[in-house]
């Protein structure tokens, strides 16, 4: 910022930069006389070609003018070539540095990746009472959202407060952002609050990135909402991927679709990021093949890009097609990241492609040298315990070298819920105990296999433990978009102001499965009641809700979207599966790991989840 201001003020008077020759003793006086020489000196390409002007500088005695001193700091910390260490040679040897001299340094410390120099140098200029401008403040600050480093962000807002910049956007800005990222969003939102008028829209890009970073996701839109519609602003870019980000989370298509259209009609092209966050949006919104039409046409790719991609496969079990990016990716002579590797373990997960996945593991340790970290390990565990090797699970689970993690524990968990295998079940659950991570959803997954075998004393005892720890049981629910509106349903829900047009439509497509040969499966159902009682309870989940409101209220042809916080049951996946193809509706649900596309009676997922 402080460069761009000095740069901007100074007119160009040497040739471009592709024609560069050092300039004679007596050019640089005449120039130096007449102007800042920090356009040449930004113009250079290295760090030895800037020590031999800073030679000439020493030579001439520019070195002594705090003007010329000033110029020389501030191309050798913001330049692309900088040193940090020669910058900081060079600020040494001024007489009495000024706040613009301190300011550069900060600046130049943050931009090379090193908050912590950053804060020491604001904390010297502190003690050679130069005083901070509004320059000062911003770059402070960013050091400490880095970090994070939230005492020491208070203490500066107070030096703020106390030297009078509570007006200051820029300044106030640089403190929701800071707050936001230290995971304070009461204190982001009372900075926000009390800028009243003076907000930009940075402002509330801050605020957005702040909610969305404490996955505050209905909170982001609506004040996504509220700075669009009521204030009239213009959204920027930051803004509107976190609000893609929070679309992305709620499964809320058709705001995320409207933004994009947004940013079709204001912007004449989209960036790498936009077009990544557009990639995640519509994969996880359930429009896999709309986020693959994006990524085929951009015209370079980076890392993000291809994480988006491979995990947006992952999620919808197209295991192969994952690979195949992945390769293509290598073949273009892109480096893999932990964050790629993980979307392509998961991806094998999701598609029991165990092979695959071993193969995959061992080229990421071996090939491209990157240690797995919990994630890969989580991602290894799970891909073993679903294809039934879970002693081999076991194994690895005990192998791993940062310890065995909840995640990992968990997924074994569920795999021994699949495969009925309760020695295991009970193993995972002393883990998880041990861990201090139990939450209730673990210990009903023991219970319901306890009641499986008819062991009720048990899970009637595992039940009461989930009482007495007080572990908060977060129920089960699904929601469907309709309107641009989402509709929230619960198990056994007559909530809802259509719930008896909802029920009636219930009892319609169990009229229709009769023609099937649908009979609810009760196996799954470990509540120790009679069978009809377990056949009303499976009635009213609340995915089934979820489909008979959509049936009731979309347009004919029309893909239902439904998004689900449990792992679908076998029952709901056959019942789902039956409605489609006797509706002739594509029914898309996103249960809490992957999605399922359901056409003509048959789900992409192949049985395997």
């Amino acid at each position: 910022m402080v460069g761009s201001l000095a740069f901007n003020q100074i007119p160009q008077f040497l040739a471009p930069s592709n024609c560069i020759t050092e300039p004679s003793e007596h050019k640089l006086l005449e120039q130096a006389s007449s102007s800042s020489l920090l356009p040449f000196l930004r113009q250079l390409s290295s760090i030895e070609e800037f020590k031999k002007v800073h030679a000439q500088y020493i030579k001439l005695g520019l070195d002594r003018i705090p003007r010329h001193a000033g110029d020389l700091l501030l191309a050798c910390t913001i330049s692309d070539w900088g040193s940090m260490d020669y910058a900081l040679s060079i600020f040494l040897t001024l007489d009495e540095p000024g706040t613009f001299d301190f300011n550069t340094l900060i600046r130049g410390y943050v931009k090379h990746h090193e908050p912590e120099a950053a804060l020491i140098m604001y904390k010297e200029m502190q003690e050679r009472s130069v005083a901070p401008d509004n320059f000062t403040f911003p770059f402070a600050l960013k050091a400490c959202a880095v970090l994070p480093a939230i005492r020491e962000g208070t203490q500066i807002h107070g030096h703020v407060a106390k030297l009078g910049f509570e007006c200051d956007v820029f300044v106030q800005n640089s403190l929701i952002n800071l707050y936001g990222k230290c995971g304070e969003i009461e204190l982001a939102s009372k900075v926000f609050d009390q800028l009243g008028s003076y907000r930009t829209v940075a402002s509330w890009s801050a605020l957005l990135a702040a909610l969305t970073r404490m996955s505050f996701w209905g909170e982001c839109l609506t004040l996504f909402a509220t700075m669009t519609n009521e204030e009239r602003l213009r959204a920027d870019e930051s803004s509107m991927v976190s609000a893609l980000s929070s679309c992305t989370h709620l499964g809320a298509y058709d705001l995320g679709r409207s933004i994009h259209c947004s940013l079709l009609r204001n912007t004449t092209g989209l960036n790498i990021i936009m077009q990544t966050s557009l990639i995640d949006m519509y994969a996880k919104c359930g429009f896999l093949e709309k986020g693959i039409k994006i990524y085929e046409k951009m015209p370079e790719k980076n890392a993000w890009a291809y994480s988006a991609i491979i995990s947006g496969l992952a999620i919808y079990g197209e295991g192969k097609r994952a690979l195949q990016v992945f390769e293509s990716m290598l073949k273009e002579g892109h480096k893999p990241d932990e964050a790629i590797y993980v979307g392509v373990l998961s991806a094998c997960s999701h598609a029991g492609l165990l092979e695959e996945g071993l193969h995959c593991f061992d080229r990421m340790r071996f090939e491209h040298r990157i240690t797995p970290n919990s994630q890969h390990y989580g991602c290894m565990v799970d891909l073993m315990a679903r294809a039934g090797k879970l002693e081999e699970a076991y194994k690895l689970i005990m192998s791993m070298p940062m310890g065995p993690t909840d995640t990992a524990w968990r997924s074994l968990l569920s795999a021994c819920k699949i495969h009925g295998n309760l020695e295991l079940a009970e193993c995972a659950c002393r883990n998880l105990m041990q861990l201090d991570a139990q939450n209730s959803g673990d210990f009903i997954i023991l219970a319901d296999m306890y009641a499986k075998e008819k062991r009720w004393d048990d899970a009637a005892r595992i039940r009461t433990e989930i009482a007495n720890k007080e572990l908060t049981q977060i129920p089960g629910c699904s929601a469907v978009e309709v309107k641009g509106r989402m509709h929230i349903f619960f198990s056994q829900d007559k909530s809802h102001p259509q719930s008896e047009e909802v029920n009636e439509m219930l009892y319609q497509m169990e009229w229709q499965l009769r023609f099937e040969r649908y009979t609810p499966d009760t196996s799954e159902v470990f509540n120790d009641v009679d069978e009809e009682e377990k056949k009303v309870l499976l009635r009213g989940h609340s995915q089934k809700l979820a489909i008979a409101f959509a049936l009731l209220n979309t347009s004919k042809w029309s893909t239902i979207r439904i998004i689900t916080n449990i792992r679908m049951s076998r029952e709901c996946h056959t019942y789902t599966a039956l409605i489609s193809g006797i509706f002739g509706r594509e029914i898309v649900v996103r249960d809490r790991s992957r999605f399922h596309c359901f056409r003509n009676g048959e789900c992409t997922c192949g049985e395997y989840w």
